[in-house]
Formats: structure tokens, sequence, C-alpha cells
């Protein structure tokens, strides 16, 4: 009764935050077919039943990643998705990336962590007052240079080995970083609208990606599943 009782609550969470609106007809990925409820004024609609059902699965997958002392790298860089990846990573210190996923962070992972260090040395200069050194056209330079790493990398600084696992608002946008997770062993997490391949995707949580409510309330459930679950000595 109580688990029946709490996916009901789930399931009107997931309401209230219009997590059931996925895309037009003509836009739906063969794969999401047995995810959709329904069509409202041409939208189609989830089936939230099984998306609470799906999350849950999420969830106890995420759990046992965290009492495994294991990772998750966050992505998500459309306009959507940024703040609450930003912010849901950070609130259990993981990795994320908020913008535009640069190709071979997993592929060339050598290659990126190089740049990494380069920034982590750069700040830490900075920070020490070795900035001091140059001339001020040299600073300029500098301090352009860590903006640009800031932006790209900042979110991965301290990711030194390869994840457990990603979790992706939408699975469509952030098909390269998926590609390149397939290629290298790493399993997919996934918030996916009815536009995006399922099969990509190992642990989906079918729903409304184009959502900022929607959104945070989804990685808040993953979030406090990994918090809550308990940790290997």
């Amino acid at each position: 009764m109580a688990e029946q009782q709490k996916a009901s609550l789930t399931v009107e969470a997931l309401f209230k935050v219009g997590a059931h609106f996925g895309q037009i007809r003509s836009r739906r990925h063969p794969t999401t077919a047995e995810y959709i409820y329904g069509v409202k004024e041409k939208v189609e609609i989830f089936d939230l039943e099984k998306t609470a059902a799906l999350l849950l699965a999420a969830k106890e997958y995420v759990a046992n990643i965290a009492s495994q002392n294991g990772s998750i790298l966050f992505i998500g860089g459309k306009n959507e998705a940024r703040t609450a990846v930003k912010k849901a990573a950070e609130s259990i210190a993981m990795p994320y990336v908020a913008s535009r996923w640069i190709g071979g962070t997993f592929t060339n992972f050598t290659e990126i962590k190089k740049r990494v260090a380069r920034l982590e040395t750069l700040q830490t200069e900075k920070e020490k007052g070795d900035f001091a050194k140059y001339t001020k056209k040299e600073r300029l330079i500098l301090d352009k240079e860590i903006s640009n790493l800031e932006k790209y990398f900042s979110g991965i600084v301290t990711m030194k080995e390869f994840p457990k696992a990603i979790f992706v608002v939408d699975a469509k946008k952030e098909l390269i970083a998926i590609t390149e997770a397939k290629q290298v062993g790493i399993p997919v997490i996934s918030l996916s609208s009815s536009d995006c391949d399922f099969d990509d995707i190992d642990v989906p949580i079918p729903g409304n990606d184009a959502s900022v409510a929607a959104i945070t309330y989804i990685l808040e459930e993953i979030t406090s599943a990994f918090k809550s679950a308990p940790k290997k000595a």
C-alpha cells in the first residue's frame, strides 16, 4: 500500500511540473511509442505511471552507483537545462557539462585532461599572485585563456577518470556525448522526450525535457537518491 501511495504521489508531482508533455505526433521517434498515453491538441502525452516507474528504477540505479562511491557526469547544454544541471551536480559534488559538449571528452580523454590541468595551473598561479610578473597585455591574454577554459571545462575539473554513468537531459540534443559514452562503455541515464531514440539510453526517463520545472524536479529526485544511498566505507 505504501508503495502504491508513493507511486501515486510521484505521478501527481510529475503532472504538476508538466512532465507529461511530449512532442507533436510528427516528431515522435518510434522507440518512444510504448510510453505515450495519448494526444492533446496535437501534442503527445506521456503515460506518467510508466514515467514514475522508470524514474524509480533510475533512482535505484543511481543509488547503487553512489553506494559504490562511483561518480555520475551530468550533461545538459540546452538553455532550459543548464542551471538545473549545474545546481544538481554541485549539490552532490559531481562533475557536469552545462554548455556545449566538447567532442573527444571521452574518446580523447587524455587530451581533455591536459586542458583541465592547464586550467588548474592557471587558476592556481592567479590565486597565488604569480600573474604579477607578466605585463598587462600578457595578463589579459591569460585571463582570456582562463575564461575560455572555464566555460568548457570548469564542471569536469574533478573528473579524473571515467564516470560510472552519465545523466543526460535530452538524448537528441546530446547525441554526441551519448555516442562517445557508448564507445567507451559508459551507461546512459536520460530524461528524454518523445523525439529521442530510446535505444541509445540504458536507463530511460520518458518525459518533458524542455520544461525547467520538469527538468529540475527529475534532477532533484535523482540527486536525492544519490545523497540518501549508504556509502561504502
